[in-house]
């Protein structure tokens, strides 16, 4: 058997019909029903004007707000922002001050507010925040077990041309598989460096990189054109966490030797160099 439950509505309408009965005095129908004198009074009076809809629940909210701004305050200031759509509500307060110095202007949080009211201004969009699965775990326990791969970071050569050393190293024996001086970070020049370590030294299982391009995106997974191509492979990413470069500490440590050793100073020409990242690869 399900359980009675009544409505507030409910409720009005059997006090107003018990009402009507006349079998009880105001004071007891309103002790009968837990209100007080003059709620009672008030949902009768409601109820011989308009009817059962009397008793249906009105809004609490006040019909004026003593302290909103007038309606001449607020249309100055949408007639200045409509002539300068780029003013912000500090210079409108200024100007429209010194149209009406006699006006009790609002404060400039205020005006902000009057302006996202009248849609002047422009929403932000927000980038989606892309989750991430935290701290690497995985152990090396032999070769190809994990790679770590990153940009050393780039500088200008002799000639004024940009070099982008892409490294690549083994995590366990942290031999460094290749050390290649591209003209950018895009997905077509690192591929083919990626190919080619494949085929000298087999596929990893696994292959740890920071979060930027070309190795992860703000998409789902934080899968690349190239991470996701390690996917197809067999290839499993692992991603540090953004601004934990000592979780590739590794790596990194390797990169402080490699700067100090072939890019101070740094050669005339990308091809000059190469030979020099060869020369410490060797």
């Amino acid at each position: 058997m399900p359980w009675s439950q009544t409505s507030p509505m409910d409720q009005r309408m059997q006090f107003i019909s018990d009402f009507l009965r006349n079998c009880l005095s105001i004071t007891d129908l309103c002790d009968l029903y837990g209100v007080s004198r003059k709620t009672g009074y008030k949902w009768i009076d409601r109820y011989l004007r308009l009817g059962p809809e009397g008793l249906v629940e009105r809004s609490r909210r006040p019909a004026c707000a003593p302290n909103a701004t007038s309606q001449e305050i607020v249309a100055a200031f949408i007639e200045v922002r409509q002539r300068h759509p780029s003013w912000g509500a500090k210079k409108l307060l200024a100007i429209v001050h010194q149209r009406h110095p006699r006006w009790d202007l609002p404060g400039r949080s205020t005006v902000c507010d009057i302006l996202k009211r009248h849609g002047m201004v422009p929403k932000k969009r927000y980038r989606r925040h892309i989750g991430h699965p935290g701290k690497p775990t995985s152990q090396i326990l032999a070769p190809n077990d994990l790679w770590s791969a990153d940009f050393k970071g780039q500088f200008k050569t002799g000639d004024g041309h940009y070099c982008y050393p892409l490294t690549v190293t083994d995590g366990f024996s942290r031999f460094l598989l290749g050390c290649q001086a591209l003209s950018s970070t895009s997905v077509a020049e690192a591929k083919p460096v990626f190919t080619r370590l494949f085929k000298e030294f087999g596929l990893p299982r696994r292959i740890r990189t920071d979060n930027g391009v070309p190795f992860a995106t703000n998409t789902l997974a934080r899968l690349s054109q190239l991470s996701a191509w390690w996917v197809r492979l067999g290839i499993l990413p692992e991603f540090i966490e953004p601004g934990k470069p000592q979780q590739n500490g590794r790596h990194e440590r390797m990169h402080r030797t490699l700067k100090a050793e072939t890019t101070r100073p740094p050669a005339n020409t990308s091809r000059a160099q190469q030979r020099k990242f060869d020369r410490f690869r060797h």
